[in-house]
């Protein structure tokens, strides 16, 4: 058992005692978090992919409801994960915003606050991560308690007590096997190669390799269904399959345009969430945590800034209200010089994409060499892609192009007309016929940084205090990691 803090203990008699008087006979539901490592919307059977196959999530699609526009709070593993846990905005939770830091004891997760209202809580593989515990005041990771395997997990609850379990998939992390999908049977003539990305042999193989990973977590979802019809509780559990951030490939992770932060978001709960069902509101990853404690009946904590959707989760019904969505990153690897991140915060409707760039004389995908971890452009994860498109840049005026797509400087602002231009390529924050549409952008983003005190906003974005962060990941060439997760 944790060992919690004054402030989540006040919180905890503070916010659920009241949320349990008078229904302490109530059941509350179990849930279940099925979260992958970087995959990126609609990569999966049942979401439209041809080729892949993923019959589990299909299953679950088919089962349950289908959130089409989920997109994580940050395109960064840690600060994505410490905002699905908290229900803050990464730019909240101090050295919750970056990777490889920490998330503060001070901001209390949703885990804490149903593991004090009885709750068994756990998790297996990767949970809250990659950072460290040193510093955070906490004492584990803030998914919970490490289990095996979620067959040991369950054997750990006392009877009929409700749990909380985080299945925490690596894949489709890098690094991929080559030619893993093709071994798979997988075919080229399948993919469809993003605009963004030469469509070459190579790429295609490379994209395939990630849909095997796909399939692999895909299985790991079968063995965590497996084991909870095995218990018997299948019928009462609430499943959310989703991921973290998009998918590690150029111009996806680590980046704010759709391939970085649109995500599969697919939820089920027999009897509870309507099958076959699909949602178009928008969705941001800090509703989670209120939504998954007001299913359980538990109360949130003191400055959770999501809002709860279990209105539309329990229906067939749309929010026309959820019609834009917030996103953001500060430091993702320690790929600058000075240790710098780069800081950009991002307003997404049906229409349109905004985004802006607060330090927009730095290199987007990191410096150009080597300064501390991954490699050159160490904010794109290697791999074959990121290697296509590196040899581009003395190339033909189109290759050039998809090389300043993926690694070149960006303007201070950028804007892109979704419906004209899905794939994000044609910034049009300069072009005067889009002068009125960004300023209106521009500034509904600036609302959102007021409303929720991101200190970007003051001083031009001169709050640089997420570069003096500590980073505990790695060098470059190797080295023990930092991380400290119990």
């Amino acid at each position: 058992m944790q060992r919690y803090s004054l402030l989540a203990i006040l919180l905890c008699l503070a916010h659920i005692g009241p949320a349990l008087a008078g229904g302490k006979d109530a059941k509350r539901p179990n849930i279940v978090i099925l979260i992958a490592d970087d995959w990126s919307y609609p990569h999966a059977g049942a979401l439209g992919t041809k080729g892949i196959k993923t019959p589990n999530i299909d299953r679950l699609v088919k089962k349950g409801r289908n959130f089409t526009r989920a997109f994580v709070a940050a395109p960064s593993c840690s600060p994505s994960r410490a905002a699905l846990l908290t229900g803050r905005y990464p730019h909240a939770l101090k050295e919750g915003g970056n990777l490889w830091g920490f998330v503060p004891a001070e901001y209390v997760c949703y885990t804490d606050l149903l593991e004090m209202a009885g709750s068994i809580v756990g998790f297996t593989g990767k949970g809250w991560g990659p950072g460290s515990l040193e510093g955070s005041g906490r004492t584990r990771n803030p998914a919970g308690d490490r289990f095996k395997n979620v067959r040991d997990f369950l054997a750990a609850r006392k009877k009929d007590q409700p749990f909380c379990y985080w299945f925490g998939s690596s894949n489709p992390h890098r690094p991929y096997k080559n030619g893993a999908g093709l071994e798979a049977g997988l075919k080229l003539d399948d993919v469809k190669v993003p605009r963004v990305w030469p469509d070459t042999k190579e790429v295609r193989s490379d994209i395939l390799d990630y849909f095997e990973e796909v399939m692999a977590f895909d299985r790991q979802i079968g063995d965590v269904l497996q084991a909870l019809a095995d218990a018997g509780e299948l019928g009462d559990t609430l499943i959310l399959v989703l991921s973290d951030n998009g998918m590690p490939f150029p111009r996806g992770k680590a980046t704010l345009y759709d391939l970085g932060v649109h995500v599969p978001l697919i939820a089920s709960w027999p009897g509870r969430v309507p099958e076959d069902t699909q949602c178009n509101s928008f969705i941001s990853y800090v509703d989670i945590a209120p939504t998954l404690l007001e299913a359980a009946g538990v109360k949130g904590a003191k400055g959770i800034q999501g809002k709860s959707f279990l209105d539309i989760l329990t229906s067939d019904k749309q929010d026309v209200g959820r019609n834009a969505v917030y996103f953001e990153r500060e430091r993702h690897a320690n790929v600058r010089k000075g240790d710098i991140g780069y800081p950009a915060r991002a307003v997404r409707t049906e229409k349109w994409l905004y985004i802006r760039n607060f330090r927009s004389d730095r290199w987007p995908a990191g410096d150009p060499e080597t300064h501390f971890s991954v490699g050159k452009f160490g904010d794109i994860d290697d791999g074959p892609t990121k290697q296509a498109i590196l040899k581009l840049k003395d190339g033909t005026l189109h290759e050039r192009d998809l090389w300043d797509l993926s690694v070149g400087k960006r303007l201070e602002d950028e804007l892109y007309s979704l419906r004209d231009d899905p794939g994000q390529i044609t910034n049009l924050a300069y072009n005067y016929e889009h002068l009125e549409v960004k300023n209106k952008m521009r500034a509904q983003l600036e609302v959102w940084m007021r409303a929720t005190d991101d200190s970007r906003l003051a001083d031009g974005g001169g709050d640089d205090r997420w570069d003096r962060y500590p980073y505990f990941g790695s060098p470059a060439g190797g080295g023990k990691k930092k991380l400290k997760n119990k």
